[in-house]
């Protein structure tokens, strides 16, 4: 059984995944190719981008498979 939820952070936010609900528009890694790429593993590289670059790709994931929270200083 797959997992249901991967998580991915740097110091300041951590990228939540929710592959179940993805429907592969592909909006994340053809805008931000740095950070989200399918191609290798892990998929999802913090340190592509500034945090809050990756916050704004985040908000344009059209089914909402990609959120964040902000981790706790």
């Amino acid at each position: 059984m797959p997992r249901e939820i991967f998580k991915y952070s740097n110091d300041e936010i951590t990228v939540i995944w929710k592959p179940n609900v993805c429907i592969h528009s592909k909006v994340c890694w053809t805008h931000l190719r740095e950070v989200f790429d399918p191609l290798v593993k892990p998929w999802i590289k913090m340190d592509g981008a500034t945090t809050e670059r990756i916050i704004e790709q985040i908000n344009t994931c059209p089914s909402g498979a990609l959120s964040f929270e902000k981790n706790e200083k």
